[in-house]
């Protein structure tokens, strides 16, 4: 991929967000129409179900870490160089965190990655719980609750001033984390073939981890060519949400990577859910699930910036690189959904005689 003629064109902060306004757009469409959502298979997961939605995902965690780890394996990314596996990473912050993300996701019913497709096809549930999101996520980014954040990823962070890879630490080769990917990926296609998912579905489904692929090498090639210091990363949304707040309430903000992702992804759920007819507005039932939705988005926003990404930055962005702490965050969040729903909407309902 020869970046330098674009750089030459319109510069590189312009390129850095056009490249995330195109990974955006393939999440956006791939995650609208195989209905991706880690949410809905904790759910049925909880129920003792193999159902369509844990497909989906096995399969979009699967195609993310062989697309990943192909791409590689053929030097078009280094995943050392990632900025997750660059800097250290902080168990607690992935424990407590993923916890109070997995908590959240439930109680809001969709992930922020869902959310924001959701939001993006007339929902408005999501529309108001995506803005609760993303001001709590710039709170504990750079407001009030850094300190509480601060404080609980200080309690245990990653020895050596980096992050563990999980394949360095088993003593497993590199090309150990394809045959991962195409193990899971196998498993995934026999869910689905039990649940009988169409071809079409499985295609997209395998389209949101081809975002995440193509995200990290679009910013490794970038990084490559750039002459400033440019990170390397993919689809997440915690702080993407945060900073494209930010980006359009502060002048001084420059367009990187972050900002042209999340317009992206809401771009590229409006068209396939307004192509497909499948656009409509949707409000809230009552005000008990309105305050439910808010608070599930407020424990999802300070969560995710406590553990360092949200169920797509850690859960399959930051796990298709076999980052350590991606990978405890998500058992986490799996833990905190799969709790919640028992407690909260598996509990036998008291009937009035």
């Amino acid at each position: 991929m020869d970046i330098v003629p674009l750089l030459d064109k319109i510069g590189e902060a312009p390129a850095a967000a056009l490249l995330g306004l195109l990974t955006g757009v393939i999440f956006g469409i791939a995650a609208q129409r195989s209905r991706f959502c880690l949410r809905a298979a904790c759910v049925e997961f909880a129920r003792g179900q193999m159902g369509d939605r844990l497909a989906v995902w096995l399969l979009t965690f699967s195609t993310a870490l062989v697309w990943v780890q192909g791409a590689q394996a053929l030097g078009l990314f280094r995943a050392s160089d990632a900025r997750i596996m660059a800097v250290p990473g902080s168990w607690s912050g992935a424990v407590i965190g993923g916890l109070l993300f997995g908590v959240g996701m439930v109680l809001a019913r969709g992930c922020s990655g869902r959310l924001l497709v959701l939001a993006a096809t007339g929902n408005l549930r999501s529309v108001v719980s995506g803005l609760v999101f993303a001001v709590v996520a710039q709170m504990s980014l750079s407001g009030w609750l850094v300190p509480a954040r601060d404080t609980l990823a200080q309690l245990w962070v990653t020895s050596g001033g980096q992050n563990v890879n999980l394949l360095t630490a088993a003593g497993l080769p590199d090309m150990a984390g394809l045959f991962i990917g195409l193990g899971t990926a196998g498993i995934a296609l026999v869910v689905a073939a039990q649940n009988r998912i169409g071809v079409t579905r499985l295609i997209f489904a395998s389209g949101v981890g081809f975002a995440v692929a193509l995200g990290w090498v679009s910013t490794f090639t970038l990084a490559q060519a750039a002459f400033e210091p440019v990170q390397i990363e993919s689809a997440t949304f915690t702080g993407p949400s945060a900073n494209t707040l930010m980006f359009f309430l502060d002048s001084s903000m420059i367009l990187n990577f972050d900002i042209g992702l999340v317009p992206g992804v809401f771009l590229g759920a409006f068209l396939a859910s307004w192509f497909t007819r499948e656009f409509r507005f949707q409000g809230f039932e009552d005000e008990a699930n309105m305050r439910r939705a808010m608070t599930g988005a407020a424990l999802m926003g300070f969560g995710g910036m406590l553990a360092g990404g949200c169920a797509i930055g850690n859960g399959v962005t930051g796990s298709s690189v076999f980052a350590g702490t991606a990978w405890l965050a998500l058992c986490a969040m799996w833990a905190g959904a799969i709790i919640t729903d028992f407690l909260v909407d598996q509990r036998p309902r008291h009937v009035p005689a």
